[in-house]
C-alpha cells in the first residue's frame, strides 16, 4: 500500500482524467476510481489551484489543466526517452546485425531519437530528428494502432491527410482502418519499400501500463533477405526491446 495516500489518489484522478478525450463530471471520477465523493472534490479543487486540472463550470465537468501540459513538456525536454531506450537499442543491433531505431509518436509524424546502425548494413534516412509521415513508417503504424479509434480518426480526418512517398502506403481512410486493424492482430508492423525502396521494416510499439503508446522500436532490413522465419526472429528481438523499455519506463510499483 502507498505510504502517501492523498499523492497516491490525486495521481489516480490525473491518469483518469488523461484517459477520457472529454472532461468528465466529479461523479464520475468518485465511481470509477472508486473513492469518497467528499475526497474527490477534495483533490479536484487543489488540483485546480495548481493548474493541474480545469474545472469547466458551465459544463460541470473537469478536465487536465495547463499544468499538466507543461509537466510533459518538461519531461520531453529532458529526453528521457532516448536515454532509456539506447542500451536496450543497441543490444537489439548487435543480437539482431540489423539497423534499428527509436521513435515517438508527434501528431501524424514520427520523429526518430535514435538510431543504431550495424556493420554492413544500408544507410537509412531516418537519422536523429528526422520526421516522418506515421503512417507510412513501421514504427507510426505500430504506435498508431495501440491509439483509440477517435484519436485516429482526429488525427486522420480525410483521404487529403494520407500523404504518399513513393506513391506507395494507404490511399484511403478504408486502407488506414485496415491495416491497423493487422497490425493490432500481429502484434507488430510492417513496411515493405515504403519509405525507402528495397528496404522494409518491423516495428514493435513501447506501451505504458495503461497502454498507451510512448515509442517504437523498429529493425529495418534489405527487402530481398525478407523470408519469413528471419522476419519472425527480427519481430521477436523488437519486442524484447520494446518489452525491456517499457518496463524501465514504467516500473511496476512495489
Amino acid at each position: 500500500m502507498p505510504n502517501a495516500p492523498a499523492a497516491a489518489s490525486a495521481l489516480d484522478v490525473l491518469e483518469y482524467l488523461s484517459r477520457h478525450a472529454e472532461p468528465v463530471p466529479a461523479a464520475s471520477i468518485a465511481r470509477d476510481l472508486p473513492l469518497p465523493r467528499s475526497s474527490v472534490y477534495h483533490l479536484l479543487k487543489v488540483l485546480c489551484s495548481r493548474g493541474y486540472v480545469t474545472h469547466y463550470v458551465e459544463d460541470r465537468r473537469f478536465g487536465l489543466g495547463s499544468g499538466a501540459y507543461e509537466l510533459g513538456s518538461a519531461y520531453q525536454r529532458q529526453a528521457p526517452l532516448a536515454r532509456v531506450a539506447r542500451g536496450p537499442v543497441r543490444r537489439l543491433v548487435d543480437q539482431a546485425g540489423r539497423n534499428a531505431h527509436f521513435a515517438t509518436l508527434d501528431g501524424r509524424d514520427v520523429i526518430y531519437l535514435l538510431e543504431e546502425r550495424a556493420p554492413s548494413q544500408p544507410t537509412l534516412v531516418t537519422d536523429v530528428g528526422v520526421r516522418l509521415p506515421a503512417h507510412l513508417t513501421a514504427s507510426g503504424v505500430a504506435m498508431l494502432s495501440a491509439l483509440p479509434g477517435p484519436q485516429v480518426r482526429a488525427l486522420y480526418p480525410d483521404r487529403e491527410s494520407l500523404t504518399q512517398r513513393h506513391g506507395t502506403g494507404p490511399r484511403s481512410l478504408t486502407e488506414l482502418r485496415a491495416l491497423l486493424a493487422r497490425t493490432r492482430a500481429d502484434g507488430f508492423a510492417r513496411e515493405d519499400g515504403t519509405v525507402t525502396p528495397e528496404l522494409s521494416s518491423v516495428a514493435v510499439a513501447v506501451l505504458d501500463r495503461a497502454g498507451r503508446p510512448l515509442a517504437a522500436v523498429a529493425v529495418t532490413f534489405r527487402s530481398a533477405d525478407a523470408q519469413e522465419e528471419h522476419v519472425a526472429e527480427l519481430v521477436g528481438r523488437a519486442r524484447a526491446a520494446a518489452t525491456d523499455i517499457a518496463r524501465r519506463l514504467s516500473p511496476s510499483p512495489r
